[in-house]
């Protein structure tokens, strides 16, 4: 989504003023919590509405493009809700690599989240995968075998092939993201379906690619990761005590004020409801106190060297 500059910034400006949005409500967790993927909403009260009504503390925001100076009106006077922020640039483009580097040195700690239609192996994404290893920051990647409708298409389709790139990039942070990175948690997936239900299988290509290679870590973001954590919770149990300090939380939420509202465009299951707080209650209810704050708020520190 586009957003005039102008308009960002004259609305950032606005909220240096005293605002009870700035404030945050009582706790509802357990743990501070640490939201890894935050798409930049238009206006500081959107931003800081969501964050509230569900409970985060802090977020990460994901920009596209040259969005340093909306980035640093919006961590103006915010109180540190915002305390650092991933980019993202057409990676189709021979000017991806000098506009990614540019937004490392203006402040951005990471990639992501890098969603287009080339192949997870293809050379638009190696060339990424060596400029994060280069820059030592993360990299995003939102891997999807299944369109949601007749003419969306793949993004960085091949994830079951993947074991070769982590092979190849061994100093390359990667974080997964999305349908293909959370059905695969199943063995028997086949890409038929976006958000298959039911029990998982054990073997999963993603459950072995995170146990396997100590440079892969997961987004629970988005109606991908709830779902995936959602439809069979004894593995779920066992999936997050296993890989505690591999996985962090993240909303990729389309409600306005943490608590469902304007949903009308979100997955069916997730209509009425805010992604941020289902996925944060399985997680409450699927592992110890200890484990819950590793998952929301220390590996996210831990990964982008973040005081927590």
């Amino acid at each position: 989504m586009h957003i005039h500059r102008r308009t960002v910034l004259t609305s950032l400006g606005a909220m240096a003023l005293a605002s009870p949005l700035r404030a945050q409500e009582a706790p509802i967790w357990s743990a501070p919590v640490l939201d890894l993927h935050w798409h930049m909403r238009r206006t500081p009260e959107a931003n800081l509405a969501h964050m509230n009504g569900s409970g985060v503390t802090k977020a990460n925001l994901l920009t596209n493009g040259n969005a340093v100076e909306n980035v640093r009106a919006l961590q103006a006077g915010n109180s540190g809700r915002f305390p650092i922020w991933f980019a993202s640039a057409d990676i189709t483009k021979p000017d991806a690599e000098a506009l990614l580097t540019r937004a490392v040195k203006d402040g951005a700690s990471g990639f992501g989240e890098i969603k287009f239609p080339v192949a997870a192996d293809g050379p638009e994404l190696r060339r990424m995968y060596a400029l994060a290893a280069e820059l030592n920051v993360p990299i995003m990647v939102h891997f999807q075998e299944v369109g949601h409708t007749p003419t969306e298409g793949t993004f960085a389709a091949g994830w079951k092939r993947f074991a070769a790139m982590l092979k190849a990039f061994p100093k390359t942070k990667f974080i997964g993201h999305a349908d293909a990175f959370w059905a695969n948690i199943s063995a028997d997936y086949a890409e038929a379906d976006a958000y298959p239900a039911g029990p998982v299988v054990r073997g999963g290509v993603t459950d072995r690619l995170l146990a396997d290679y100590p440079n892969l870590f997961g987004d629970m973001s988005a109606n991908s990761g709830n779902n995936g954590l959602s439809r069979d919770a004894e593995f779920t149990r066992d999936f997050l005590r296993r890989h505690q300090g591999k996985l962090m939380f993240g909303s990729d939420c389309n409600c306005s004020d943490g608590k469902g509202s304007n949903t009308e465009r979100a997955a069916p299951r997730m209509r009425g409801k805010c992604v941020a707080r289902e996925t944060l209650g399985i997680l409450a209810a699927s592992t110890t106190p200890s484990v819950f704050r590793k998952l929301v708020w220390d590996n996210a520190h831990t990964l982008l060297k973040l005081p927590a």
